[in-house]
């Protein structure tokens, strides 16, 4: 009997590594490390930096889709909890480079984006797909690399929505909104530090009290003695990596980690190579997104990051002896995986990001639309949740 598993998960026993998985892997990272270095070192770096994130989100298995179902239906708070430490350090980590808004002599910026329904209505269409999808965006990557077949229909569907999105920007962006809101730039670096750590540090408090016994961050080892290579890693350790890693990314490309806009770029390329003319669209002919969709996929640091993540997690896997695909999906999970994937990369592209370029990298940059994300995405996760059993998933 198949199972279908989330990304995210348990402790692992030792197995023997998977060589003709971590080979090809390891081969492939290298060669587009040595082209993109002849080209743009900076591309280099982040192709290395997004291996490192997916090698953190498989050995730790650092998962939002799990995390919030396990909150909503079993009070278990661990890896809710895991993120909130998170999101603590990217803040103060994030904080001098964003006042300096410089970083080694190039501009940097926050995740911005403005606070409005349509955020709201993106982020909800994403949590209900995040739960039928089996994963987030992260998510869906890791478990790609770590061989997921039923997470390629996910991210095929994936990228469809948030093409089909990019189509109909015009229109959503008529809700109202009351723009950016930063609290760096309306208290000053400080004090928006102060009260986002204090709000931070409540929200701790509080998944403590909820939480069923023993099911608190706190309960996890916090050393990995004999597991560097081969993982589980505990979840704060994943917690203190991925913040690291994201100040990394902002240090390198300017801006913090983002995943979808990549997707969306994927299927808008291929729509080309099948004949849609771009001209008619208002969204793509911004000067970025037209450059991006004219330049080579290898151009595009959040597509390179992206390919970074399923090889750091193919890498994982094969370390791990876990790297074993399974071929058949049944029909039902096969599913919800479309259903989910259209949804997550409709309503990320409505959201300006997803579980990563818009909750963590927003909530970092103390940008509030990131407190609405996953204000409007709870709710929407625990729909999708609601939803899994008629397709054969479990709750």
């Amino acid at each position: 009997m198949l199972q279908v598993a989330d990304a995210g998960g348990l402790a692992r026993a030792a197995r023997p590594v998977r060589w003709l998985a971590l080979l090809p892997a390891l081969l492939v990272l290298a060669a587009l490390g040595v082209v993109l270095a002849a080209s743009n070192a900076r591309l280099a770096l982040l192709l290395m930096l997004g291996a490192l994130c997916g090698l953190t989100l498989y050995h730790a298995a650092f998962g939002f889709s799990a995390a919030y179902r396990r909150l909503l239906f079993a009070r278990d708070v661990a890896m809710v909890q895991a993120q909130v430490l998170m999101l603590a350090l990217a803040t103060v980590l994030f904080a001098p480079v964003l006042a300096a808004g410089f970083a080694f002599g190039v501009p940097v910026t926050g995740a911005n984006a403005p606070f409005g329904w349509q955020v709201a209505i993106g982020a909800f269409l994403f949590g209900a797909g995040m739960q039928l999808g089996g994963g987030c965006a992260s998510g869906t990557l890791y478990a790609l690399g770590g061989s997921s077949v039923r997470m390629l229909a996910t991210l095929a569907a994936f990228c469809a929505g948030g093409f089909a999105a990019s189509l109909h920007m015009d229109v959503w962006q008529r809700l109202p909104d009351v723009g950016e809101i930063v609290l760096g730039d309306l208290l000053g670096w400080p004090g928006a530090v102060a009260l986002q750590l204090a709000v931070l540090g409540i929200l701790y408090v509080l998944l403590r009290v909820i939480a069923r016994p023993a099911q608190s961050v706190s309960r996890n080892p916090v050393s990995i003695p004999g597991r560097a290579f081969t993982g589980p890693w505990p979840l704060l350790a994943g917690a203190v990596l991925l913040a690291g890693l994201n100040l990394a990314v902002l240090l390198v490309s300017g801006h913090p980690w983002s995943i979808t806009w990549g997707f969306t770029l994927w299927a808008a390329k291929s729509a080309v190579a099948l004949g849609w003319n771009a001209s008619g669209s208002q969204f793509w002919q911004s000067g970025f997104q037209q450059h991006a969709l004219h330049a080579p996929v290898l151009a595009d640091g959040t597509s390179v990051m992206d390919i970074g993540i399923v090889l750091g997690a193919m890498v994982a896997a094969a370390l791990a002896g876990r790297f074993a695909p399974v071929p058949r999906v049944p029909l039902r999970p096969l599913a919800a995986a479309v259903i989910g994937g259209l949804l997550m990369g409709y309503g990320a592209r409505l959201a300006y990001g997803c579980n990563i370029g818009a909750f963590f990298s927003g909530v970092a940059s103390t940008s509030l639309h990131g407190w609405l994300w996953i204000a409007a995405a709870l709710p929407g996760n625990w729909i999708g949740a609601r939803l899994r059993p008629a397709f054969g998933l479990s709750l």
